[in-house]
């Protein structure tokens, strides 16, 4: 039997949406592929319904480059609400403990630094991580007490921006992979005596990608209506851009076809990567391949299919 013909376009690229309130990520993912008409998508980064801002969608080739995305840094801008904890760490979750006590800017600046570093983090009870291979938040959901054990996380800047009244202070972070936001909520608001949840959150960039690269859902739509393809492909980034921290390699067309074949090539000269180097090859300016340097040879990891 012949091999089932894909649905869609072999389109490949990044899509760096502006994810609207209230819409899951995994809701976004199929709106944007379906504009797109594209084959394959998938996200890098879970954003929550109540968070908003910048979500990067894979299409097509991009999927592979998903883990070097997921890999960089975040920066998130966020508004914790003082004197309620919730089943779900922010404002969509069940009250569940309460206090009067307000604190002042003083004594959230003097905690801060705890939180700054590599510190140990207990993620939320409502979160997609797997418990005996099922997620979290569907164990929470069905009523079990969910314990998850801490982990490791790297917050690189976590800033008091803001307090607009005594209920509320807004801060900006700067995170790395596996953080969660609402869970620093909650450990502030113990910390500083009282208890605290996330009332809005908003991503602001994601490895490579910035607030400039976000594109609207609206904005997207309309193109598509308008224009249909050849209005929207040109708000995708290049698949190369989620490996901008990696080092390229350019190459001829006949290391290119070896790549393609799935096969290793000799790197010359004294400017060849180092020995467990991870870099990218293009070829006149087409992504060829990812891979890792090993005993003086390219051994490719990924290899991209061209349109």
């Amino acid at each position: 039997m012949g091999q089932r013909q894909k649905k869609g376009r072999p389109i490949s690229g990044w899509l760096i949406l502006d994810k609207p309130l209230g819409m899951t990520s995994t809701q976004a993912v199929s709106v944007v592929k379906r504009i797109f008409g594209a084959q394959k998508a998938g996200h890098a980064g879970t954003l929550d319904p109540l968070a908003t801002g910048l979500l990067p969608i894979a299409l097509g080739e991009a999927t592979k480059t998903v883990p070097y995305v997921m890999d960089g840094r975040k920066i998130y801008g966020f508004t914790v609400r003082w004197g309620e904890e919730t089943t779900t760490d922010d404002a969509e979750g069940a009250v569940v403990a309460q206090s009067d006590l307000r604190p002042s800017r003083a004594a959230i600046e003097a905690v801060l630094p705890q939180f700054i570093g590599t510190i140990m983090q207990v993620p939320p009870a409502f979160s997609a991580i797997k418990i005996d291979g099922e997620r979290a938040y569907d164990l929470a959901r069905d009523g079990e007490d969910v314990q998850l054990e801490p982990r490791p996380i790297e917050v690189h800047r976590l800033d008091l921006v803001d307090m607009p009244d005594d209920n509320t202070a807004v801060f900006a972070a700067e995170c790395g992979k596996g953080t969660y936001v609402r869970a620093l909520a909650r450990d502030m608001g113990r910390l500083l005596g009282t208890r605290g949840h996330v009332a809005n959150l908003r991503r602001l960039l994601v490895g490579p990608f910035d607030e400039a690269s976000m594109v609207k859902l609206d904005a997207l739509r309309d193109a598509q209506a308008e224009g249909g393809f050849e209005q929207v492909d040109p708000m995708l980034a290049p698949v190369e851009t989620a490996l901008s921290d990696l080092r390229e390699i350019r190459i001829g067309e006949m290391e290119a076809a070896r790549l393609r074949n799935g096969q290793p090539f000799i790197l010359r000269g004294r400017d060849a990567p180092l020995a467990g180097e991870t870099v990218f090859a293009t070829q006149a300016g087409t992504l060829i391949a990812i891979g890792s340097i090993e005993q003086g040879s390219f051994q490719p990891l990924r290899v991209f299919v061209g349109e």
